[in-house]
């Protein structure tokens, strides 16, 4: 079924991730191939150009901390694979790391057009920097967009991965700057009689009844 000149309506956090077909620089790829990974889809405005590249060379330097959380970095912009293949030979040059996860080649912007990539105030063809963290049941689980002039940061991206397969492991949320290793916030007391077993709970660290951490078990 042909999606030209179709709309989209923009994805939104705990919607099903759109599935996708599109070549790339790994061969002909489905969203629905990685089921059972995270997956971090990720668009940049265009091959060759300054901004991108660092955050490229980055993720391939981090690229073992991606696959030690279980995640699949995914790349797309609407550039052929023939671009993509000699910026990424390019980058390994420049930066000394080669280019471990697929760049989607989006020349008709399917992909960008389902996911909501192509904001016409900053751009109508290029797409921004966006980010969906997509979880191994295919649902989007967290968005983040970056104007064209910002590159993103390799530690926030690690780390809500990190904080949304704690929050499913453990049925808790993270607080403001969490980190691995560090207090996890738990739900708030939905009785009188919750708040006051969770007032009295001294193995908890209550700053009010309503505002409880502890330490994760390892």
């Amino acid at each position: 079924m042909s999606t030209e000149g179709a709309s989209f309506p923009m994805p939104r956090i705990n919607d099903p991730a759109p599935e996708f077909e599109a070549k790339s620089t790994h061969g002909l790829i489905r969203l629905s191939d990685y089921k059972g990974k995270w997956v971090m889809l990720f668009s940049h405005p265009a091959d060759f150009t300054p901004v991108c590249s660092t955050e490229f060379m980055a993720f391939a330097q981090r690229y073992p901390e991606f696959q030690a959380l279980n995640v699949q970095p995914i790349g797309v912009s609407i550039d052929s694979v023939f671009s993509h293949i000699a910026w990424a030979r390019s980058m390994e040059e420049t930066g000394g790391a080669k280019i471990p996860f697929p760049i989607l080649a989006d020349l008709d912007m399917k992909v960008a057009q389902k996911f909501g990539m192509i904001h016409p105030g900053a751009s109508d063809t290029a797409p921004v920097r966006a980010v969906f963290f997509i979880d191994p049941k295919q649902v989007i689980r967290a968005i983040l967009y970056y104007p064209q002039s910002t590159g993103r940061s390799v530690d926030e991206l690690l780390r809500v991965f990190e904080a949304l397969q704690a929050t499913d492991a453990h049925g808790v949320s993270t607080p403001a700057d969490w980190k691995r290793g560090g207090n996890v916030v738990l739900p708030p007391p939905q009785t009188q009689a919750d708040a006051d077993k969770r007032v009295a709970d001294k193995s908890l660290n209550v700053r009010q009844w309503y505002l409880a951490e502890k330490k994760l078990e390892k």
